[in-house]
Order: structure tokens, then sequence, then C-alpha cells
């Protein structure tokens, strides 16, 4: 139970700055990471033994979802989110799927331009437990 507390703690510190704006805890803050971690969808990165990130992907349907990416305040802007963007979408790819969806929280406005920037388009806004959330998609390449 060692990784999912490490997982927690990330989660916490990559998303409670978000608390204030959102009015409660964001959904990433409050998942079921034990359930996720025995389910093998929870990837880490690590730095001397220490989780700085994590992804939580899985399929879904005609593509893959891609749950939660957090990366520990103190470790972004060092390539680390891409990074694990990328391996999704490797996986998504080596899988037979050629699509991946997401979602994050209309206050986060910092993600926008993050997976803008990794290509994925807005797909549409809508109000969903609780939460403003705006969807994405991303069409891989299979060149």
């Amino acid at each position: 139970m060692e990784d999912v507390a490490a997982v927690e703690q990330t989660a916490t510190a990559a998303y409670e700055k978000y608390v204030p704006r959102i009015g409660k805890k964001p959904a990433p803050m409050v998942a079921d990471f034990a359930k996720q971690i025995g389910a093998d969808m929870v990837y880490v990165d690590c730095e001397k033994q220490q989780v700085q990130a994590f992804v939580i992907f899985y399929p879904h349907g005609d593509h893959i979802h891609l749950e939660n990416l957090a990366v520990r305040p103190e470790r972004q802007g060092l390539g680390i989110g891409r990074r694990l963007a990328l391996f999704v979408e490797q996986a998504a790819m080596q899988n037979g799927y050629n699509t991946i969806e997401l979602y994050t929280n209309a206050a986060m406005t910092e993600n926008f331009s993050f997976y803008q920037r990794l290509g994925y388009d807005e797909v549409g806004r809508r109000e969903e437990d609780g939460f403003h959330r705006v969807f994405y998609r991303k069409e891989l390449s299979t060149a």
C-alpha cells in the first residue's frame, strides 16, 4: 500500500491549488487509487525511488481514456507530463487504439494549452458529476 500513499500524495500536491477555484476537491484528488493500481491502470514516473508523477489510462470502447496525468508541482515544466502523455500514445497504438480521449476541469486552465500543444482538440464542454469539464480528443497517426 506504499504505492497508493505515494500516488495519493502526488495527486494532492498536483491538484490542491485547484480546490479554491473549484470550490471542492477535484475528482483526481478523491479517486480510488488502490483500485486503479490493482487494475494495472496506474503508471508512475520516479526519481531516486520517489514518485514524481503518474498517469492513469485504460481502454474505453473504441478509444483509450486518459483518466489522470499528475506531476508534482516542483517537477512541472521538465517534460515529465509530455513524456507520460507520449507513453499513453505508444501504449494505445501498441494495443490497436487510434484515439485518446480525456477531460479536464474547466477551472484547470493551465491544462488547456498543455493538451493543445500535444495535438488534442477540444470536442466539448459540459457539466458532469458536479464538475464543469472540458473534453479533448486526439487521433493518433498510424504512419
